[in-house]
């Protein structure tokens, strides 16, 4: 079974719902030329000033793989070209106090620029061996 069947992501959803998990976030590892892209939340958002990937919300009735789409494209104006592997997930909790699941993809971009931030005040192309100020799942993440 592929990560993009739908089969694989109902089974993650569903293992997600059946943990009481109540949100669900998509999130993309984008690399490049050995370097993994990050974005920097906004100083005045939850979290602000945290490195984190491209990530973002799975709206109600939709599927995880669309939101990992959607959410690519508005927060760094790259076009997914293909889902490569399901990478885990890690929870967290969430501004109102629920627990958040990051479902984790790597992905190929059609292009790596222009990248064009809407939700995060900064991008950088950053080794894995020297990540900035990143949460200790993202850190994990990437060293794996």
């Amino acid at each position: 079974m592929t990560v993009t069947s739908p089969e694989f992501v109902a089974g993650l959803a569903a293992d997600a719902s059946a943990a009481g998990i109540t949100g669900f976030v998509a999130a993309a590892v984008i690399k490049h030329g050995g370097r993994v892209l990050l974005v920097r939340r906004n100083p005045d958002d939850y979290m602000g000033g945290l490195w984190e990937v491209p990530s973002g919300t799975v709206e109600a009735g939709e599927s995880i793989l669309d939101a990992l789409h959607r959410e690519t494209t508005e927060e760094t104006g790259l076009t997914i070209g293909a889902v490569t592997g399901y990478v885990g997930h890690f929870d967290y909790e969430n501004s109102r106090g629920g627990t958040t699941r990051q479902f984790n993809f790597t992905v190929t971009v059609e292009k790596t620029e222009p990248i064009i931030l809407t939700e995060h005040d900064a991008h950088q192309w950053a080794e894995p061996g020297s990540l900035p100020e990143v949460s200790d799942a993202v850190r994990e993440l990437l060293d794996s």
